[in-house]
Order: structure tokens, then sequence, then C-alpha cells
């Protein structure tokens, strides 16, 4: 099968779908490639990049669209572009099924298959798919850029000879990908970042990367389908609002990245906070496209009110296409490896994968959208006899006694080793006991996120049995000689192995 590539009709689109390296990896599944000239220009890819990784270069879309089986692009088709599509083919690109049901209709009655790669679910195996991941992240980054650019101050603090130079301070509104992202980015220029999310699952990866995690004091849970946030209550919306409003007295750049799957970004930011903020700071809306987080913001356009700038820019990741377009390509990539299980460039439908039956929004013409919900967790069994009577079987008092008699065949075999054994062997026993214990106590209060290097250098602690084993090398026997330096080299690999775990974990840890 043929993969076509035009170039992007949207105004300031500069990403593309197909990039010289991944060119060669769809060529390796089988796949035949053509791309329009000048389609990766504005992403820094030259034609003769192209035709160097054996993609045939047209000089107009419209042998593309008449010859090629698959399309794939970055943003949802114009009209015009819809009208060029023929029956048979597999679109791939950006389609918005919940907001562009027009679209959609369109695209059935020209009996394509189409692929939406915002439609991706949030499975483990469908990460390497995950282009919306993939254009947050990028979008994120570029948020603080943007922000930087607008903001006269420095992110780090700073001691000068003409006096000390406070850090600036960021506050990111969601902590999802983008927001992740734009936390890691402004941590890395200096900022003090704090950072706010409905969902409490996130707070330890905002505090790893070094990340203030704020919240409020009422007790609900925002996290929703498929990782998403959810809408709350409205009485954690209100005291979500008066959070923001000190929020904005204090800080200098604001993020927001909040967003909820087929609805209009919710309003975080409202007229009143932009006032209270000090004049020269900045707003980012990362949800401009879809209405945006501020009540100010203008989709699109940069806007200055009461002293601070709005940006609201709908193409973050396209002021990044060489990246953006990296990312995207090789979403792509995966996405076809899927396709193509045999490598032989034919793409199947597999509808009874998850992964691709969540992207298919159309099928040979059938709108297929929205797949059908997905089963992330199983119930447990119950027990048989709940099964039998349909009801839940009771809790018993069986566990409980059976711990109870191990509690007692431990004390009496203990009570016997008592009585016979030696009392250097009880005092050993004695200490080896209380080592487990206090060892238990000490590794249980460390966070989990350091218990790979606490085991790595304690693993490497432990082998202080060199010790003994370097004082028997000299040790006339031959056999316990070399005993004694086999012990010493296993010795020594455990205790590099040991500290070289624990130096590289602990790098996580570090700015």
């Amino acid at each position: 099968m043929k993969i076509g590539v035009p170039k992007e009709l949207y105004p300031g689109e500069r990403r593309v779908a197909l990039t010289p390296d991944t060119a060669g990896q769809f060529l390796k599944l089988g796949f035949t490639l053509a791309i329009e000239s000048g389609a990766g220009a504005e992403a820094g890819f030259s034609d003769e990049s192209y035709r160097k990784a054996g993609v045939e270069v047209s000089q107009s879309a419209g042998p593309l669209w008449a010859t090629c089986d698959i399309v794939m692009k970055v943003r949802s088709p114009t009209p015009e572009e819809v009208a060029l599509l023929k029956p048979g083919q597999i679109l791939v690109g950006f389609i918005w099924p919940a907001q562009n049901k027009e679209l959609l209709d369109s695209l059935a009655a020209r009996k394509v298959s189409v692929l939406a790669m915002d439609s991706v679910p949030r499975l483990s195996r469908a990460q390497k798919c995950d282009a919306l991941s993939s254009m947050s992240n990028v979008a994120g980054y570029r948020a603080v850029v943007e922000a930087a650019d607008r903001f006269g101050r420095f992110f780090t603090g700073q001691i000068t000879a003409a006096g000390n130079i406070p850090p600036c301070k960021v506050l990111v509104i969601g902590a999802g990908v983008a927001g992740l992202a734009a936390i890691g980015a402004a941590r890395g220029m200096g900022a003090v970042v704090r950072a706010f999310d409905t969902r409490s699952e996130v707070r330890e990866q905002v505090q790893s990367l070094g990340a203030e995690f704020i919240e409020v004091t009422i007790k609900e849970e925002g996290a929703g389908q498929g990782g998403y946030a959810k809408s709350m209550s409205k009485e954690y919306i209100d005291a979500e609002m008066a959070l923001f409003r000190r929020q904005a007295e204090e800080v200098d750049i604001i993020i927001t990245t909040a967003l909820i799957p087929g609805k209009p970004a919710p309003k975080l930011i409202l007229a009143d906070m932009v006032e209270k903020m000090r004049p020269g700071s900045v707003i980012v809306d990362l949800a401009a496209e879809q209405g945006g987080n501020c009540e100010l913001t203008e989709p699109g356009k940069v806007v200055i009110r009461h002293g601070v700038t709005i940006i609201g820019y709908t193409d973050l990741p396209s002021r990044l296409a060489p990246q953006s377009s990296t990312l995207y390509a090789t979403n792509l990539r995966h996405l076809l490896t899927d396709l193509t299980p045999q490598k032989d460039g034919v793409v199947r439908l597999n509808m009874d994968d998850a992964v691709i039956r969540g992207v298919t929004v159309v099928q040979g013409g059938i709108i297929t959208w929205p797949p059908p919900a997905l089963k992330l967790t199983a119930a447990p069994p119950l027990a048989p006899a709940a099964r039998e009577t349909g009801t839940v079987a009771p809790k018993g008092k069986g566990p409980h006694i059976m711990l109870a008699v191990i509690m007692a065949a431990i004390a009496a075999a203990l009570l016997g080793i008592g009585y016979a054994a030696p009392s250097a062997f009880l005092m050993h026993l004695t200490v080896f006991v209380l080592a487990i214990f206090i060892g238990h106590q000490v590794v249980w209060n460390v966070t989990p996120a350091l218990h790979t290097p606490l085991m790595s250098v304690t693993n490497a602690i432990s082998s202080i049995i060199i010790i003994g084993a370097l004082i028997q090398l000299s040790t006339p026997v031959r056999l316990v000689g070399i005993m004694a330096a086999i012990a010493v080299t296993i010795a020594f690999i455990n205790i590099t192995g040991g500290f070289s775990v624990t130096w590289r974990m602990l790098r996580m840890f570090r700015k």
C-alpha cells in the first residue's frame, strides 16, 4: 500500500506527518511513500532529504489523494480535502470526533476509513501511539518558553552587586502531560513552581519534579475515565476559585492546561483574578482552542488586560515544528506497525484490538465512534458460596483462627529451641529477630520512591563478608584460599553494583 503526505492547509500549521528519519521505518513495513513538495519545509525538512530517504516527492497534492491508499495528516481535513477522498482509502490524523460531528458524517459519506490520532485509548501498550500526549508535552514546554519571552525578568533568583533578584513564581493549573512538561521546564529555568490538580494521584509526580503541590481543603477526587479530570461539585469549585484568587496575588506566571474531554474548557481564571495579578505578569492558556481557562483569553491572540499579558496561542506544538513533527511521525509509525503485523505493507483493521478499535472512528463508511467503554479493572471473583446463592459470603473467623494457630506454633517452636539450644545460639537468635523488626521499621518509614537506592546501598554495605574473605586468603589450606578468593570477587561485584545502582537512582531525584 502507498502512503501519501500532503502539505497542511491550516493557516500557520508548520508540522508534517512524515520525517526523513521515520521514512525508512515505514519502508521496512512494506509501504511505499509519497509526499507533496514543500510539505516539510516549515519543519526544516527539505524535499531532497525526503528523496534521499526513499520518498517520492510530488509537485502537487492532487496525485497523492488520487493514488495513495493511506493519507497521513496532522490537522483535520478541510472540506476541499474531504472531497478528494475516494472509497476504500484510509485517512489518519487529528479528527476530534466529539467536536466535529459534521466532519465525521462527511467522511463517512466518502466510504473511507478514518483513524483519529486524538482518540488513542489510555492503555499502557498504546502509549507509543499517543500523539495527544506527545503534542501536549511539546505544548507544555513551549508555554514556558512563550511566558519567558513575555516576562520581563529572570526566572531564577540571583545575587548581584545591584541587589538580590527574587526567583519567578509560576503556578501550573493541571498536572497532566502538558502541566508536568511545563513544571519541568520552569524548574529547569530556576523558577519556584506551584501546581494544582483535582486528581490526588499526581501529587507525587509534581513533587518529584521539585514543585509544590497545592490543594483545597475539600476532599473530592477529580480523576475521571481514562486518566482525565472530571467535573467537580459546586462546593469544590468555590473553594478552588478562592485558592486561585490568593495565588493570583502571589505568582508572576500562570499556565493553565485544564480540559475535560468533549466539553468546553472550564473557566478557572476569572477577570477579577487577572486584576489582582501584578503588572507585567503573564498567563499562558493552553486550553485556548477549546475556549480557554482564562475568562479574558482570546484564542489565537496575545492580549494585555490590566497590565497582564494573556497568551492564547492555539498552535504551540507547531511553534516547535521540527520536534513536534518527529514525535508525531513516530506515533504514526508505531500505529502502522500494529496495523501491519506481517510487515507486508497491507493494513489490517483488527477491531478486536482495543487500541485499533479506539482509534478507528469510521470504518468503510460506517461511523464507529464512540468505541465501547474500556474495561480497565476486573472485579475479584466471588467466593463459591456467593456464586451459588447470588449473595456475597459473610466474613468469617477462619483467617483469625488460622493466624492464632500459626502464632501458637511459632511460640512453641521458640520455647523448644530455648530449652534445647546453647546460650550462644539464643543470643544470636535474639539479635537476628531484633534486626528483623528494626530493619522493617527503618525501611517502612522511607518513601517508596527511595526503596531501590536504599536496598542497593544496603546490599553494598552488607558485603562486610569481604573482610572475612580477605583474612582467609592467607590460610595454608588451599581449598579455603580458593573459596576466599571467589568470595572476594563476588563481594567486590556486589559492592560495586550496589553503589552504582544507588548513584544512578539518586541522580533521578536531583535537579
